[in-house]
């Protein structure tokens, strides 16, 4: 059975977005059209899914339990 790794990021920079915090963890969703063009795909504050320029994050691995712990159900 094949498992849809979960990705992580924390935030580095906001450049005054009010829906990111710095140093906190968000999960990063797939968008491989966005990742072409520099950006990730990051559920923010609204808790909705937005765009934000990769540079804004540093990738994460996260060991498992903490991935199930961030995770916001579908």
């Amino acid at each position: 059975m094949e498992t849809k790794e979960i990705k992580f990021a924390v935030c580095v920079r906001t450049d005054d977005c009010d829906d990111l915090e710095l140093r906190k963890i968000y999960q990063v969703l797939a968008d491989s059209r966005a990742a072409k063009d520099g950006y990730l795909r990051i559920i923010d504050e609204s808790g909705e899914d937005y765009l934000y320029p990769e540079s804004y994050f540093i990738i994460v691995k996260l060991p498992r339990k903490a991935q199930e712990a961030l995770t916001i159900a579908s």
